[in-house]
């Protein structure tokens, strides 16, 4: 018994001497709750379970104002960060889950899904800058302009939900709508031939997309800007065109470009406007057949012999 009591005692004064868990102004101190979490993304085959990163930023009850995550029983503005498999929590030294007090909260999802089919692999955006007490209506996903260029990077893959949650009797419980738009630009010979090997670089330009998303409504605005980026070459020799590229909405319809450089330096060029606009998780594939680019001019137009667009949903795919 005498050890009993002992062994609460000290509990007792680890607990007094704990300046993270100390009661502050002679307060308790309040149970943090770690919700549980399943999260699925919206396809046209209904709801699938959703694999890849999500951070999920909790805002104070029916507003738009950052609460912030208790890290070490201290309320921080670091975001919770989750790696999620088949839409559940998946084991990792990474993760960084929310901890929160019992509670009515309003709950930012932003994700990026993982993919089999490959994607271009060297988007960039800036993200919303997180602060207790912030307005995230007032922050937004950005794009970043090339350092060398007047065009802008493509972004990554982005699913979006904004939903409230009761914390203590609620999990993390959503359905993810991806809010980007996807692009795939295949070029190919009209007799389907190899391309000619002078055909050096291929740069593709997509005007008129937004320049922002909003980090708490996923609605585009902002300038419109030009996202670049290159083609690549088959194997084969028979094509020339690109992981699938995520751009936000475009404002409007935008205008493809291509830029087609040959080995004597000369720049050919394709101008078209598309038949619609790029719409949130609607993917348009574009195959563009061309003649011999030898027979035109100098430099300058190349007539293009077919050009066929494909719009249709993205579906993320199930990770098997």
């Amino acid at each position: 018994m005498k050890k009993l009591f002992l062994l609460a005692a000290l509990a007792m004064f680890a607990v007094a001497c704990d300046d993270d868990s100390a009661p502050v102004g002679g307060e308790e101190t309040m149970e943090l709750i770690a919700p549980a979490l399943y999260m699925d993304v919206v396809t046209s085959d209904g709801n699938k379970p959703f694999t890849g990163v999500l951070s999920i930023a909790p805002c104070t009850e029916g507003t738009s104002i950052y609460y912030g995550n208790y890290v070490n029983s201290k309320l921080s503005p670091f975001y919770g960060y989750y790696f999620v498999q088949n839409g559940e929590l998946y084991t990792s030294d990474s993760n960084r889950e929310l901890y929160l007090p019992v509670g009515n909260y309003e709950m930012v999802y932003w994700g990026t899904p993982k993919y089999e089919e490959p994607i271009y692999a060297y988007p960039a955006v800036r993200e919303p800058a997180y602060s207790i007490g912030g307005d995230m209506a007032q922050q937004d996903f950005t794009l970043l302009k090339m350092s060398d260029s007047d065009a802008y990077y493509p972004t990554y893959d982005l699913v979006f939900a904004c939903h409230p949650v009761k914390v203590g009797t609620e999990d993390l419980d959503a359905a993810l709508k991806r809010v980007v738009a996807g692009l795939k630009i295949i070029l190919k010979d009209k007799d389907g031939q190899v391309l000619s090997t002078e055909i050096t670089n291929v740069e593709v330009r997509v005007t008129n997309i937004y320049e922002k998303l909003n980090a708490y409504t996923a609605e585009p605005h902002g300038n419109p800007c030009t996202v670049a980026f290159p083609l690549v070459r088959s194997t084969d020799g028979l094509q020339m065109s690109n992981g699938i590229v995520m751009l936000f909405p475009s404002v409007g319809i935008p205008e493809l470009q291509l830029n087609i450089s040959l080995a004597d330096g000369q720049v050919k060029h394709i101008n078209q406007q598309l038949k619609q606009p790029l719409e949130a998780n609607n993917k348009l594939t574009l195959t563009i057949s061309i003649g011999d680019i030898f027979e035109e001019e100098t430099s300058g137009s190349i007539t293009v012999d077919e050009w066929n667009e494909n719009h249709e949903e993205i579906d993320v795919p199930v990770l098997q």
